[in-house]
């Protein structure tokens, strides 16, 4: 089951009709995240694999895994947000076994995301898991 946050997501994606407002939808959801701390934007939390350059530091606090997130481009920032919504105040031994491509199947995003932005993606999210393993483990 997903989050509350991510639910919220889901359900601002059915009253949305076209993708182009889905899209800055996405785009304003990364608007309103904090920027990550400059000092963050290092080698250890850049994330390969991206077309953008993207930074996720996780934080597990407690046994619940959280992340912050940044981009140089708009809609990766907002995709960084949509992730968050996803994972953030999860038990972190629980991350791993999110069906995250399953949850964003729910909104469409690989029909219109570009193959690198979801090579990207794909990458962040892969990120997370292996953070959240051996913090788990």
């Amino acid at each position: 089951m997903a989050s509350q946050a991510f639910e919220d997501i889901v359900e601002d994606f059915e009253l949305l009709e076209d993708w182009e407002d889905r899209y800055r939808y996405v785009i304003e959801r990364g608007r309103e995240m904090t920027p990550l701390d400059d000092a963050l934007k290092v080698p250890a939390t850049k994330v390969d694999g991206c077309a953008s350059q993207v930074w996720l530091h996780p934080r597990i606090d407690g046994g619940i895994f959280t992340f912050e997130g940044d981009s140089d481009a708009m809609i990766v920032r907002g995709l960084i947000a949509v992730l968050r919504a996803l994972y953030d105040g999860t038990p972190v031994q629980q991350v791993p076994g999110i069906d995250a491509e399953g949850e964003l199947g729910r909104l469409s995003l690989q029909d219109h995301l570009s193959s690198q932005r979801s090579n990207g993606l794909r990458a962040m999210i892969e990120r997370i898991r292996k953070v959240s393993a051996e913090a788990a483990a």
